[in-house]
């Protein structure tokens, strides 16, 4: 019995030992940040190709003073993140959590949440200076973001309290519709829409990053990048990032970015059709099973694509 309970103490204090050798070594490893949220833009100055908001904003920055807005435009063209920075700017790091409500409205898009989460906030009295010296605003913001997923009543309800916080609270309304804004709202706001991003402007923030993360890149591949994300730069550096991650210690290739993008080859896609103009059926055939076998994704796939050539050709041939 007591071999036995020593052979017990032995092994406890080996696992102990073998705790100790180990817990050194496995220290807390750096947080994985997305590259979106590590290179968002930190102040008005560094948000991308939207002059005139940015020229608005700065003024209004300057005398800490700031209507209720309303961004719309496409996705990944920087609408959060604009008054993200403006907020950043007005109250500094300090303020900025107790000043600043966002809310997703795609998620909490009820009425309830109106009455409950922004009514209350927005009845709060603020007070207090920046530790830094500079002018604090005496009111607080709101952001909505994806407003447009907001239900009628929910609207309706915002309306309300816009009127009666008028004093201490501003609301920013981010949409991708401003359709789906009812008029009361809109016309309570200054409007904003924000446009796609350029080539360049996208292939300028590109490049910024890879030359930040030391990647190894093409020149295709960055051309594909701003290609299939059309304006979204979010989109662009999400795909820049996961072909990274695929491609460890390799260049970012216009391959690796097809591939995560999801998206035919435009090489593959050009065969097709000449086939569909210039060839047999037989020929396509033979064709859609090589491009089946490349993508590998099963005969569904497979059969989506040759009804659709199939139909290309038939067009064809009524054609001439």
């Amino acid at each position: 019995m007591q071999a036995f309970l020593k052979g017990a103490t032995v092994q406890s204090t080996r696992s102990q030992k073998d705790k100790g050798a180990t817990g050194p070594s496995t220290e807390k490893k750096a947080k994985v940040v997305p590259w979106v949220e590590k290179y968002r833009p930190k102040c008005v100055d560094e948000v991308a190709f939207q002059e005139d908001v940015v020229a608005v904003l700065k003024k209004s920055l300057e005398g800490a003073d700031l209507p209720n807005l309303l961004f719309y435009g496409p996705p990944g063209t920087g609408k959060t993140s604009t008054i993200l920075a403006a907020a950043r700017e007005l109250y500094g790091p300090q303020l900025f959590r107790q000043r600043v409500l966002e809310l997703n409205a795609s998620d909490e898009r009820g009425i309830q949440v109106i009455r409950e989460k922004v009514k209350n906030f927005a009845q709060l009295t603020v007070a207090g200076t920046r530790t830094d010296g500079k002018p604090c605003p005496p009111f607080k913001i709101i952001i909505l973001d994806e407003a447009d997923s907001m239900t009628a009543p929910a609207q309706a309800a915002l309306r309300r309290t816009m009127e009666k916080e008028s004093r201490t609270t501003r609301f920013c309304l981010i949409c991708n519709y401003v359709s789906r804004i009812i008029e009361p709202l809109t016309s309570r706001c200054s409007k904003f829409r924000f446009k796609p991003l350029a080539n360049r402007i996208q292939e300028e923030r590109l490049l910024e990053i890879c030359e930040k993360e030391n990647l190894k890149y093409t020149k295709e591949s960055i051309e594909a990048l701003v290609r299939v994300s059309e304006g979204d730069l979010r989109k662009a550096i999400t795909y820049l990032q996961s072909a990274a991650r695929l491609n460890n210690d390799k260049d970012v290739t216009e391959c690796a970015v097809i591939e995560i993008a999801g998206i035919v080859p435009p090489k593959m896609i050009n065969k097709l059709l000449q086939i569909c103009f210039k060839g047999t059926f037989e020929k396509l055939e033979d064709a859609v099973r090589v491009v089946d076998k490349c993508l590998s994704d099963g005969a569904d796939e497979y059969l989506q694509m040759l009804s659709l050539c199939s139909v290309i050709m038939q067009q064809a041939f009524q054609n001439t």
